[in-house]
C-alpha cells in the first residue's frame, strides 16, 4: 500500500489536533482527560511493541510478560533503553535492526521511511517511520511553528541539513504538509554556501529563519560581512537554543524574535516554546515524558535536572518508542502557564548526560559552556572543549582579541558559573572550525574526549 493510502489523516488529527484545535486542547483538557487520552494511545504502542523482536527481548530479559503492562500506570515497570541498545540491534540484525517491527521482503507491508541520525554522538543510527508516525512527527513540528506565529504570509528559510539524516527532510515536510508558508530548503553551509544563503534570504524576502543556533550565528556574521543585513526583514527565528543563544542571535539578526524547541531524531519534536516565552510546552497528547536522575534513575522534582526519557504515543506502526533515554538533560518547570495551557513545561536543552564530564567532582556539560560566555563581548561564539588523556579539561574559544586580562576574566566567569576552575585557551576567529565542523555539521562538536582513544 502506498504512503498516502496508508495514512488516515482524519484519525491522526482527532488524536493530535493542530492550530486552533491544539490551543483548545491545551487550554481545556483536564489532567484526568489527558491521562485517559495518553493511556489509550499507550496501550496501542505496547501491543505493537510486543510484535517486535527488540522489545520482546528487552522486556523478556527483565522477566516481563505479555499482560504485565496494563496501561500507562505501569510504565515504570519497563526498562529504559537508549541508542546503544538500538545500535546493538542493528549489529545483530543488519542493516535495519529488529526494532522496526516489519519484514523488508514482505510485499504486503506499508511504506517504511528510513533516515539516520547525524552521528553527533557516534556512528549514525537508523531511524524508521511509517506514514502515520512520520506525519504525526511532521504535524507536531508544524504545530509548534504555528503556535510561535508562522503564517501564510511568511517566507521561511531552513538551514537544516539533508542527505540520509532526518533533519532537513522533516522540517521541509512539516512546513509543506501542515502550513501555508512559502518554504526555502537551503540546507547547511556545505549544501548551499553561506554567502549564497544570505543572498537568497535577501532576494526572496525571507521573514522566518529556522535551524540550529550555532549556524544561525554564523549566517548572521556572513550577512553583515556581505552588507545584506539591512535588506533582510527577518522577524522570527525558531531553532534549538538556550536563553543566552536567544539574546545573542536576536541581537545579531536585528532584534528578530527567537523561539526554542526540543526534540531528537527518533522522537521528533517533544516540546516547544510559544509566544509567552514561558518554558517549552510538552506535547503531552503525543509524548509521555519522564525526567530521570542521572545517577539513580528516579524521577526528578521541579527544578532538578534529569535525563529526558520519552515515550512516543503516536508510534504504533513502525519502530515503537517506549521509554527511550535521549540522554539529553533538562528540567521541569513549575507554576501556572501564562497562556492558560494545562500542559507540563520543561526547560530547553541543558546538555547531555552521556557527554557530561566530571571535573574535580563537578558535572560539566560542554554544550552549556558557550552560552555562559555570551556576556563576554570579545567571545565570537565558537568553542570546543577538550578532555586530555590525563584528565585535564580545557576550553578553546574564539575571541576577537586575546590578552592575559581576558583569559583571567573568562576563567573567573566560568568558575563562578560552573563552580570549578577551567583552563581557557584563546584563539582567533575560525581556528576551532576544523574541530567543531560548524560549517558542515548540523550540530557542531563541542567535546573532544581523548581519554579513551
Amino acid at each position: 500500500m502506498s504512503y498516502l493510502q496508508s495514512l488516515d489523516v482524519d484519525a491522526l488529527l482527532a488524536d493530535h489536533p493542530i492550530g486552533d484545535g491544539f490551543i483548545e486542547l491545551a487550554k481545556h483538557l483536564s489532567r484526568d482527560e489527558l491521562f485517559a487520552r495518553q493511556d489509550r494511545l499507550f496501550k496501542r504502542c505496547i501491543a505493537r511493541a510486543w510484535q517486535t523482536g527488540f522489545y520482546s527481548r528487552l522486556w523478556g530479559a527483565q522477566g516481563i510478560e505479555r499482560g504485565d503492562i496494563q496501561g500507562l500506570d505501569d510504565i515504570a515497570k519497563l526498562p529504559v533503553f537508549d541508542k546503544s541498545d538500538l545500535m546493538a540491534s542493528i549489529a545483530k540484525h543488519p542493516p535495519f535492526g529488529d526494532f522496526g517491527g516489519f519484514e523488508r521482503t514482505d510485499p504486503a507491508r506499508d511504506t517504511v521511511i528510513l533516515h539516520t541520525t547525524s552521528g553527533t554522538t557516534g556512528t549514525p543510527q537508523v531511524l524508521l517511520f511509517g506514514p502515520k508516525s512520520r506525519e504525526a512527527q511532521n504535524l507536531l513540528l508544524a504545530r509548534a511553528y504555528l503556535m510561535q506565529g508562522v503564517g501564510a504570509a511568511d517566507v521561511v528559510h531552513s538551514v537544516y541539513g539533508h542527505g540520509l539524516i532526518n533533519g532537513g527532510h522533516y522540517i521541509r515536510e512539516a512546513f509543506l504538509h501542515w502550513t501555508n508558508a512559502i518554504f526555502l530548503s537551503a540546507g547547511t553551509g556545505v549544501e548551499t554556501p553561506s554567502a549564497r544563503q544570505v543572498e537568497i534570504m535577501r532576494d526572496f524576502g525571507v521573514t522566518v529563519l529556522v535551524g540550529f543556533a550555532d549556524y544561525l550565528k554564523r549566517l548572521a556574521e556572513v550577512a553583515n560581512e556581505r552588507g545584506f543585513m539591512q535588506d533582510i526583514a527577518l522577524r522570527m527565528i525558531s531553532g534549538q537554543m538556550g536563553r543566552e543563544d536567544r539574546v545573542s542571535i536576536s541581537e545579531m539578526w536585528g532584534g528578530a524574535e527567537c523561539f526554542d524547541w526540543y526534540g531528537v531524531g527518533d522522537t521528533g519534536l517533544v516540546a516547544a516554546e510559544s509566544i509567552d516565552h514561558d518554558g517549552l510546552y510538552i506535547m503531552e497528547d503525543a509524548h509521555y515524558v519522564e525526567l530521570l536522575d542521572l545517577n539513580t534513575g528516579a524521577p526528578t522534582q521541579f527544578g532538578e535536572t534529569g535525563e529526558v526519557v520519552c515515550t512516543c504515543l503516536f508510534k504504533d506502526d513502525v519502530y515503537p518508542i517506549i521509554r527511550f533515554n535521549t540522554h539529553d538533560v533538562s528540567r521541569e518547570l513549575g507554576g501556572a502557564s501564562s497562556l492558560g495551557f494545562g500542559l507540563r513545561r520543561m526547560d530547553g536543552f541543558l546538555g547531555r548526560g552521556d557527554n557530561m564530564v566530571k571535573v574535580k567532582g563537578i558535572n560539566v556539560f560542554p554544550q552549556a559552556i558557550g552560552p555562559m560566555l555570551d556576556e563576554v563581548p570579545e567571545f565570537l561564539g565558537e568553542y570546543v572543549c577538550r578532555m586530555s588523556a590525563s584528565g585535564e579539561f580545557s576550553v578553546h574559544l574564539e575571541v576577537s582579541s586575546a590578552s592575559g586580562a581576558l583569559r583571567q576574566r573568562i576563567s573567573a566567569l566560568l568558575k563562578a558559573k560552573l563552580g570549578v576552575s577551567l583552563t581557557p585557551h584563546l584563539v582567533g576567529k575560525g581556528e576551532t572550525a576544523s574541530l567543531t565542523g560548524v560549517e558542515r555539521r548540523q550540530k557542531p562538536i563541542r567535546l573532544i574526549d581523548e581519554r579513551f582513544k
